[in-house]
């Protein structure tokens, strides 16, 4: 993925076993958790470019987030928050080579950011 590609959408759900039926029954997604995110099940589209993951639904996500790569996590929140942007989620680890945070633009629209080393797990 190159930067400001779509890499990664969250669906937050508050039942993860009829989420993860409809989902499979209505789209075709390969749903399951991988090791080390158990009870974050990551579903895949059928052309295997398009992932995401169902995550428990919590106070502040309660739409789907869309992630987006960038190549530095640290200068896009400084960009962000000069270009009027806020940070909602400060830059977090995935694992030892991926990390992401949450930002919000002007106009409130939460955007998630990935970055992750090449050849780094994606949803």
């Amino acid at each position: 993925m190159a930067h400001g590609d779509i890499t990664h959408i969250d669906i937050p759900v508050a039942d993860m076993k009829a989420a993860t039926q409809f989902y499979e029954r209505l789209f075709g997604w390969q749903i399951r958790e991988l090791p080390g995110f158990e009870g974050y099940p990551m579903w895949q589209a059928p052309n295997q470019i398009s992932g995401g993951g169902l995550a428990p639904r919590s106070e502040g996500f309660t739409q789907p987030r869309s992630y987006v790569e960038v190549d530095s996590i640290d200068e896009t929140l400084a960009a962000a928050t000069d270009a009027g942007g806020s940070i909602l989620l400060p830059k977090q680890p995935i694992d030892d080579a991926s990390w992401w945070a949450v930002i919000t633009d002007p106009e409130g629209n939460v955007i998630g950011l990935y970055e992750g080393a090449p050849g780094a797990t994606e949803g």
